[in-house]
């Protein structure tokens, strides 16, 4: 039996492997990486490295083996067909017969147009018969204090999201509760609703900022057309701007506070406060 994680690379995966190697033998790990090269510093700590792509299918044949645990961490390439990209790995899974496949997803109750592809994946999923855990992710810390740099540039956070909240956590809280699934028993055919354990709003988001950077930092509430215009105008591709808007329209409805407790019960602690994701960033 094997844990493979897909994805492994990439900044939740890190996170994952990581967790799991505190927790597990690395021999029974497999990091499924594009880029061995990318894998090396995992190789060298004893992971199986597996080098596959979703946009190629006869890449997973036989990558996987029965009783394995997989987590599908959702792809990136919001271009190249993402529910395609997962069932590549869904059917791969389930020809092994693999005892879990667990699958990053996205609240149930964001209705924005990001989280299309994940229900187009929860459902092939459900569909398959492959034993499932469907890991809705709510929001990361690090979506906001990885993009520092223009809000500090112009003592404003600009967003699309009214006076709405959002229960977001750290990728590390997300990985761990992910670690908990794949290392422990009896997950299978369940849905977790994962957010973090305190939601805040844009304006204590900018009062955080101002706290700790002593400058006044304001909060900008601007349309979702705005924002659209924003984020192409800094280079975001047009159609990428109009979905990251849409989601702060889910945000000012309400559709990103995660109040199940999930998160937190599985990770074994509480979630990470915002204000330290802040005080790491301005470190960095």
């Amino acid at each position: 039996m094997s844990i493979v994680i897909t994805g492994a690379t990439g900044h939740l995966g890190r996170h994952v492997v990581d967790q799991l190697l505190e927790k597990v033998p690395a021999e029974q790990v497999t990091a499924v990486v594009r880029s061995a090269e990318k894998a090396s510093d995992l190789a060298g700590r004893g992971v199986r490295i597996a080098v596959a792509d979703y946009n190629a299918p006869e890449t997973f044949d036989g990558l996987f083996t029965a009783d394995d645990k997989v987590l599908l961490i959702s792809g990136n390439e919001f271009d190249k067909g993402r529910v395609g990209q997962h069932r590549v790995v869904i059917d791969a899974a389930k020809a092994a017969g693999v005892a879990l496949l667990a699958y990053t997803s996205a609240p149930g109750s964001l209705t924005a147009a990001l989280a299309d592809d994940h229900r187009g994946t929860e459902e092939a999923l459900l569909g398959s018969g492959v034993p499932y855990v469907l890991l809705r992710n709510g929001w990361y810390h690090e979506n906001y204090t990885e993009n520092l740099a223009p809000v500090l540039a112009h003592n404003a956070v600009v967003a699309a999201a009214g006076a709405g909240r959002v229960s977001s956590a750290s990728r590390a809280d997300y990985a761990a509760a992910a670690v908990a699934v794949l290392t422990g028993e009896g997950h299978e055919n369940t849905t977790y609703e994962l957010g973090g354990d305190e939601a805040w709003s844009f304006a204590e988001y900018a009062a955080e900022l101002s706290r700790q950077t002593g400058k006044e930092i304001a909060y900008n509430p601007v349309t979702p057309e705005a924002l659209t215009g924003i984020l192409a105008g800094a280079g975001v591709p047009e159609p990428m701007a109009a979905v990251l808007a849409g989601v702060d329209v889910s945000i000012e409805k309400g559709e990103l506070v995660v109040d199940s407790g999930d998160l937190s019960r599985l990770a074994g602690r509480p979630t990470t406060p915002l204000a330290e994701a802040v005080a790491a960033a301005l470190k960095g």
